[in-house]
């Protein structure tokens, strides 16, 4: 009979710019912070998440890389990737094998280092997560497509470039108060819109920055759990991986977001709760249109509606459902293959009560949803208060 898996500790650096840290540097703060939490528990199995550690670092076998860094040679560690979804993709696995039974206790690290590369090479890495004998053989970049998203967006739903800009103005709001956060300032419309265009009509400030930082998390069963406080953990009630065609071009209308529609279904559904029951969901928000198409995947908005509801504080931290506590991709910052575990954790520390000034109040339950290429691979992961 399956077990109950939870989220016993966290432990994350600052997003931003770490030009003396090397990738294995990042993973290791990550990952100490965690396990300093829960002395008693010892992870049976790490996960590590990651995009391109090979092109950007020239490092590839981050698993054993990392287990000896920490002194755990010896145990399995593998590297889970999923384009941008690495991070939440390595936390299904064990998140699964916890659940059930197979482990008793996992580590799972989300980590990247992007700030050593130039903007171009960004670009290229990037690409990775679409097609190399299509998309990236014809030149076109991973922002070219949201952007074609985009457009594609505004135009069919009568969508303002004010309301494409809610999304991230909403998040650079809630980063202000959130230490781990890469830009804590607060913006408005206009300079959303007056930023430098990216891929028409993205802005700068539609996009999410680029940035280096590491997420753990230490999952366990109930037979390991005793080892851990009952008060500072969260029970991980479902998650699931869809997936979509491949690029977003092949699809029937590539705006609808069916990864995520499916995952966030199937994952509702194994958690046994309503979506009226979350009190708040960390979206991926990649760009600012993904964000809006997200929402109304996942059924939070009506299609089309995404943005417009946004920009009439739907999704504001004093509504009914708040959206990306501490800033989102586009504030908190987007690590790419961290991003998804950076997501768990803040969910874990709202869930506990350590949200410090960006404490979401009377949430028991909460959703996190991490995206790989333009909806491509969707990650979707329901938490609730642990006892």
């Amino acid at each position: 009979m399956p077990s109950k898996a939870y989220i016993a500790s966290a432990g994350f650096t600052k997003v931003g710019d770490r030009w003396a840290d090397s990738l294995l540097d990042l993973a290791v703060e990550a990952a100490t912070s965690a396990l300093r939490r829960t002395p008693k528990v010892k992870p049976q199995q790490i996960f590590v998440g990651n995009m391109f550690s090979a092109f950007g670092a020239a490092q590839e076998h981050l698993g054993a890389l990392l287990a000896s860094a920490l002194g755990m040679s010896g145990i399995p560690a593998v590297k889970v990737e999923s384009a941008c979804a690495s991070g939440a993709s390595a936390f299904n696995v064990a998140y699964s094998l916890v659940r059930s039974g197979a482990l008793d206790s996992a580590m799972v690290v989300g980590v990247e280092k992007m700030r050593d590369l130039e903007p171009e090479e960004v670009s290229q890495a990037l690409a990775l997560a679409e097609s190399a004998e299509y998309t990236q053989f014809v030149g076109a970049t991973f922002a070219a497509l949201n952007g074609l998203v985009a457009r594609h967006y505004m135009e069919r739903y009568d969508v303002s470039r004010d309301e494409l800009s809610a999304i991230p103005v909403m998040d650079h709001a809630n980063a202000v108060t959130a230490d781990h956060a890469q830009f804590r300032k607060a913006i408005t419309p206009d300079v959303v819109s007056r930023s430098s265009m990216v891929a028409d009509p993205l802005r700068l400030y539609d996009c999410a920055p680029v940035g280096d930082g590491a997420a753990a998390l230490l999952l366990v069963n109930d037979r390991a759990a005793a080892g851990a406080s009952p008060g500072g953990m969260a029970e991980v009630l479902g998650g699931q991986i869809a997936t979509d065609e491949f690029s977003v071009y092949e699809r029937e209308d590539m705006l609808d977001f069916r990864a995520t529609r499916e995952a966030f279904k199937k994952a509702m559904a194994q958690a046994g709760l309503s979506a009226r029951k979350l009190g708040f969901v960390e979206v991926h928000d990649a760009f600012s249109v993904v964000g809006a198409l997200s929402l109304e995947s996942m059924g939070f908005s009506k299609r089309g509606e995404g943005a417009k509801d946004a920009n009439e504080g739907k999704y504001g931290m004093e509504s009914e459902l708040p959206i990306n506590t501490f800033g989102g991709l586009k504030a908190r910052g987007h690590p790419v293959g961290a991003t998804g575990v950076y997501q768990l954790a803040e969910a874990y520390i709202q869930l506990t009560g350590e949200a410090g000034k960006n404490q979401v109040e009377d949430a028991d339950f909460c959703a996190t949803q991490n995206i790989g290429g333009v909806d491509t691979t969707s990650a979707v992961h329901v938490l609730g208060r642990a006892g």
